[in-house]
């Protein structure tokens, strides 16, 4: 009996660890947005993360007779990535980022996660700004 309980313990701890590391540490998908940044913030209560939107072109329709942007909101993990959002809020951006099946708190609030800039553009030129 003793056996049998041991084993089932070190079932449940192997398939608990496998959900948690499916849920919040597999990398579901990885892309990259294009959009006007529209603001990146550090903020949290307990946990300080950067926190963003970026507002893409186009617009779509949830209900009839209503017109709503596409909003891509995201997480920032790497502080450098995070500053030049923070100095540059009002630019075009290209955002490399992974999709995350659960958010975790001190990797930010969303599911989505920024870790570089492809590219950077001035919204009223059209030119790369390096």
């Amino acid at each position: 009996m003793k056996k049998f309980f041991l084993i089932f313990l070190l079932l449940c701890v192997a398939g608990l660890s496998a959900f948690l590391y499916v849920k919040y540490y597999f990398v579901l998908g990885e892309g990259v947005k294009s959009g006007e940044l529209n603001y990146c913030v550090k903020k949290g209560y307990l946990f300080k993360t950067y926190e963003g939107k970026l507002i893409q072109t186009g617009i779509r329709s949830l209900s009839p007779n209503t017109i709503q942007s596409y909003d891509f909101e995201f997480s920032v993990t790497d502080e450098k990535v995070a500053r030049k959002l923070m100095s540059n809020s009002g630019m075009v951006f290209d955002l490399y980022y992974k999709e995350y099946k659960g958010a975790i708190p001190w990797r930010g609030f969303s599911r989505y996660i920024v870790d570089s800039i492809v590219a950077m553009k001035d919204p009223r030129t059209g030119n790369l700004v390096r």
